[in-house]
């Protein structure tokens, strides 16, 4: 089970951190780091299969592409910024974190307003 070899993973590397942390901080955050990366290239194979899924079932309710890549592109930057929030984090600047979060939310926003233009133009069909 791939959560098994995760887990140990990060076992690992926090008692590492714990022992490095105090003498090499910069090394016990570079140790983070590669965690972080080994851990997210363990799932990206499971995040691939979900959008496979995702666009199958698509296909079968004969959704617009653009909708689908769009909602998934929401979902990746929401990852991809909470990703890199908790590592700022993780190095202590917090302000920074708060700036990637910022980002994010900013750039889902603008990618929403096509489907919050269609979902609008469909309601104003339906009334009179």
């Amino acid at each position: 089970m791939a959560i098994i070899q995760i887990v140990t993973i990060a076992i690992v590397a926090s008692l590492l951190v714990l022992l490095v942390k105090e003498q090499k901080p910069t090394f016990a955050f570079l140790i983070v780091l590669l965690t972080s990366v080994i851990i997210f290239f363990f799932v990206i194979e499971y995040i691939g299969k979900v959008i496979e899924l995702i666009r199958a079932l698509s296909n079968k309710a004969n959704i617009d592409n653009m909708y689908l890549e769009t909602i998934l592109q929401i979902i990746g930057i929401s990852y991809v910024a909470e990703f890199g929030a908790h590592l700022t984090r993780d190095a202590g600047l917090e302000s920074v974190a708060a700036k990637i979060e910022l980002a994010g939310k900013l750039l889902i926003i603008v990618l929403a307003v096509p489907i919050l233009t269609a979902v609008i133009e469909t309601i104003l069909n339906f009334l009179p």
